[in-house]
Protein backbone atom coordinates (compact mmCIF):
# COMPACT_ATOMS: atom_id res chain seq x y z
CA UNK A 1 0.00 0.00 0.00
CA UNK A 2 1.12 4.16 -0.60
CA UNK A 3 0.37 6.69 1.52
CA UNK A 4 0.34 9.88 -0.92
CA UNK A 5 1.47 13.19 0.66
CA UNK A 6 1.74 16.56 -0.50
CA UNK A 7 4.71 18.19 1.49
CA UNK A 8 3.76 21.76 1.85
CA UNK A 9 6.71 23.16 2.71
CA UNK A 10 10.42 21.98 1.14
CA UNK A 11 12.22 22.41 4.19
CA UNK A 12 10.13 20.59 6.44
CA UNK A 13 11.56 17.08 7.11
CA UNK A 14 8.82 14.53 5.65
CA UNK A 15 6.21 12.10 8.15
CA UNK A 16 8.22 9.02 8.54
CA UNK A 17 8.25 5.71 10.81
CA UNK A 18 11.38 6.51 13.48
CA UNK A 19 12.04 2.31 13.24
CA UNK A 20 10.99 -0.74 10.68
CA UNK A 21 7.98 -1.95 12.22
CA UNK A 22 6.46 0.89 14.60
CA UNK A 23 2.75 2.09 13.78
CA UNK A 24 2.72 5.08 14.20
CA UNK A 25 4.15 7.64 11.62
CA UNK A 26 5.68 11.25 13.23
CA UNK A 27 3.92 14.09 12.54
CA UNK A 28 5.62 17.52 12.98
CA UNK A 29 4.49 20.95 13.48
CA UNK A 30 4.77 23.41 10.77
CA UNK A 31 4.81 26.59 12.60
CA UNK A 32 6.15 27.94 16.35
CA UNK A 33 4.10 28.71 19.04
CA UNK A 34 3.22 28.68 22.76
CA UNK A 35 0.83 26.20 24.38
CA UNK A 36 0.25 27.82 28.15
CA UNK A 37 -1.28 25.85 30.73
CA UNK A 38 -4.87 24.51 30.45
CA UNK A 39 -4.58 25.83 26.67
CA UNK A 40 -6.02 24.29 23.86
CA UNK A 41 -4.42 25.20 20.65
CA UNK A 42 -4.49 24.28 17.26
CA UNK A 43 -1.22 23.05 15.41
CA UNK A 44 -0.75 23.32 11.13
CA UNK A 45 1.54 19.92 10.20
CA UNK A 46 2.16 21.29 6.68
CA UNK A 47 1.33 17.93 5.15
CA UNK A 48 -2.31 16.79 3.00
CA UNK A 49 -2.30 13.05 2.61
CA UNK A 50 -4.42 10.70 0.86
CA UNK A 51 -5.65 7.77 2.58
CA UNK A 52 -7.18 4.91 0.60
CA UNK A 53 -10.47 3.96 0.83
CA UNK A 54 -11.39 1.50 3.11
CA UNK A 55 -8.67 2.81 5.51
CA UNK A 56 -8.37 6.00 8.45
CA UNK A 57 -5.52 7.69 10.21
CA UNK A 58 -5.87 7.63 14.25
CA UNK A 59 -3.65 10.55 15.66
CA UNK A 60 -2.07 9.71 18.90
CA UNK A 61 0.29 11.28 21.06
CA UNK A 62 3.67 10.58 21.04
CA UNK A 63 4.68 9.16 24.41
CA UNK A 64 7.40 11.24 25.21
CA UNK A 65 5.43 14.37 24.76
CA UNK A 66 2.36 12.82 26.92
CA UNK A 67 5.15 11.59 29.57
CA UNK A 68 7.52 14.29 29.57
CA UNK A 69 5.59 17.68 28.44
CA UNK A 70 2.14 16.58 29.61
CA UNK A 71 0.65 17.32 26.26
CA UNK A 72 -2.34 15.79 25.17
CA UNK A 73 -3.89 15.42 21.37
CA UNK A 74 -7.85 15.45 20.93
CA UNK A 75 -10.14 14.99 17.93
CA UNK A 76 -7.78 12.40 15.81
CA UNK A 77 -9.90 11.10 13.03
CA UNK A 78 -8.58 11.72 9.38
CA UNK A 79 -10.91 10.62 6.84
CA UNK A 80 -10.12 8.80 3.89
CA UNK A 81 -12.14 11.27 2.01
CA UNK A 82 -10.60 14.28 3.62
CA UNK A 83 -7.23 16.30 1.66
CA UNK A 84 -6.99 19.41 3.62
CA UNK A 85 -3.85 19.74 5.59
CA UNK A 86 -3.67 17.87 8.66
CA UNK A 87 -3.94 20.24 11.92
CA UNK A 88 -4.14 19.18 14.93
CA UNK A 89 -5.62 20.27 18.32
CA UNK A 90 -3.77 19.89 21.72
CA UNK A 91 -4.06 20.56 25.04
CA UNK A 92 -1.26 21.09 27.69
CA UNK A 93 -2.02 19.43 30.79
CA UNK A 94 1.17 20.48 32.44
CA UNK A 95 2.29 22.81 34.66
CA UNK A 96 4.40 24.91 32.51
CA UNK A 97 3.93 26.13 29.33
CA UNK A 98 5.22 23.91 26.31
CA UNK A 99 7.04 26.15 23.41
CA UNK A 100 6.24 24.19 19.79
CA UNK A 101 9.08 24.67 17.79
CA UNK A 102 8.93 24.55 13.79
CA UNK A 103 9.23 20.59 12.75
CA UNK A 104 9.25 19.12 16.15
CA UNK A 105 7.57 15.85 16.50
CA UNK A 106 4.30 16.38 18.05
CA UNK A 107 1.81 13.66 16.87
CA UNK A 108 1.85 10.07 15.72
CA UNK A 109 -0.64 8.74 12.83
CA UNK A 110 -1.46 4.88 12.68
CA UNK A 111 -3.53 4.27 9.24
CA UNK A 112 -5.90 1.03 9.79
CA UNK A 113 -8.34 -0.52 8.18
CA UNK A 114 -12.16 0.30 9.45
CA UNK A 115 -15.33 -1.85 9.63
CA UNK A 116 -18.78 0.14 8.54
CA UNK A 117 -21.56 -1.84 10.05
CA UNK A 118 -25.23 -1.78 8.79
CA UNK A 119 -26.84 0.08 11.77
CA UNK A 120 -30.37 -1.82 12.79
CA UNK A 121 -32.50 -0.20 14.90
CA UNK A 122 -33.65 -3.25 17.61
CA UNK A 123 -36.23 -3.51 20.77
CA UNK A 124 -33.52 -5.30 22.86
CA UNK A 125 -30.17 -6.35 22.79
CA UNK A 126 -28.76 -10.02 23.81
CA UNK A 127 -27.59 -10.70 27.15
CA UNK A 128 -24.00 -10.98 28.45
CA UNK A 129 -21.73 -11.91 31.47
CA UNK A 130 -21.61 -7.81 31.84
CA UNK A 131 -24.99 -6.49 31.19
CA UNK A 132 -25.00 -2.84 31.76
CA UNK A 133 -22.55 -2.86 34.28
CA UNK A 134 -20.37 0.66 33.83
CA UNK A 135 -17.33 2.55 35.51
CA UNK A 136 -16.30 0.00 38.33
CA UNK A 137 -18.28 -2.93 37.70
CA UNK A 138 -14.96 -5.26 36.84
CA UNK A 139 -14.05 -4.76 40.38
CA UNK A 140 -11.00 -2.60 39.01
CA UNK A 141 -11.81 0.13 41.64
Amino acid sequence: MNLKIIKMHSDMTSPSYAHKGDAGLDLRSAEELVIKVGEIKSIKTGIKIEIPEGLVGLVWDKSGRAVKDNLHCLAGVIDAGFRGEITLTFKNLGDKDFEVKRDMKIAQILIQPIVTPNIIEVDFLNDSTRGDGMWGSTGDF
